[in-house]
């Protein structure tokens, strides 16, 4: 069951790009205990992240470029099985060692994301309802699911301004990366009959998309640590991510010289320069507002 194909397309490093989710919700977490913060993530990216993308690698059963993976080798019934064995592994394992209800939003996540290529749903082929809930499911919902998990909340904590709205940021952040991830596979999604956003928008509609959910994604963080930390904190954001509007940029020159440029390298570079500047910032918030640091040098 666990041959090369099924690890490649399980694709356990794709798990960074979905990290700053996580490392957010640490990071405004008023409650956080040692052992939540580990089990959150082990569950999230060593079991849920993997099998999601091993469910849809095998659905879609894609010949060209996938995210985190160049050349995907044919997929097998063992993949099929084994990321229903990781979806089990981490609904159990959360339950038994985070929360009954922590335990059932990775249910709910599972669920979501096995109706994203599934042939009897695909979201993956409306271009509007696939790209919201993409967005809602691995930012906002995920982002509640951690801070429930690491704080061992109730749902009634989360229901509030101050939690939602970071959760909000989340979702806005990927509503703007996702067409990005699509700006490349046109061709194969259009043989697959997936009509995306991404292909809605051409690949230049693509660029200046993004950008502006980008813009606002950044307004919306300048508002949120003015109105509850310190406007300092969104300051830095924006110090932090200038590596990735200096990549966009120079990638979009070069794509507007020439579309081939739109390619599955230009688009793993964003998405490593993006995801290593979030997390590095997220990682600096959650020891600037907790204090951490103090006790430790």
């Amino acid at each position: 069951m666990f041959s090369k194909s099924t690890f490649l397309h399980l694709r356990f490093s794709f798990s960074y790009f979905l990290l700053p989710v996580y490392l957010f919700a640490v990071a405004v977490s008023p409650n956080f205990g040692e052992s939540s913060l580990l089990w959150v993530f082990i569950l999230l990216h060593f079991f849920l992240y993997p099998a999601s993308n091993g469910y849809n690698s095998y659905f879609d059963k894609d010949e060209k470029s996938i995210g985190g993976l160049k050349n995907p080798p044919p997929v097998t019934k063992g993949l099929y099985w084994m990321s229903i064995g990781l979806d089990t592994i981490a609904i159990v394992l959360g339950f038994l060692e985070v929360s009954l209800l922590f335990s059932c939003m990775l249910l709910g996540y599972g669920l979501v994301s096995k109706a994203y290529s599934h042939p009897a749903v695909r979201l993956k082929k409306y271009p509007i309802i696939g790209w919201v809930v993409t967005g809602l499911f691995q930012g906002l919902y995920t982002f509640l699911m951690c801070y429930i998990g690491v704080n061992n909340y109730d749902l009634e904590n989360i229901l509030q301004a101050k939690v939602l709205l970071p959760g909000l940021l989340t979702s806005l952040m990927l509503w703007a990366n996702y067409p990005m991830t699509q700006v490349y596979q046109h061709e194969e999604d259009e043989a697959h009959g997936d009509n995306t956003l991404s292909r809605i928008l051409g690949i230049s509609g693509t660029f200046y998309f993004a950008a502006l959910f980008f813009s606002i994604t950044t307004i919306g963080f300048l508002a949120y640590f003015n109105s509850y930390y310190e406007i300092r904190y969104g300051w830095t954001f924006m110090a932090a991510l200038s590596p990735v509007v200096l990549f966009f940029g120079f990638w979009f020159m070069k794509v507007i010289h020439n579309p081939h440029y739109a390619d599955f390298s230009h688009t793993m570079w964003l998405n490593f320069i993006s995801a290593t500047c979030l997390n590095a910032f997220f990682l600096w918030l959650f020891f600037s507002i907790s204090h951490i640091g103090e006790y430790l040098f």
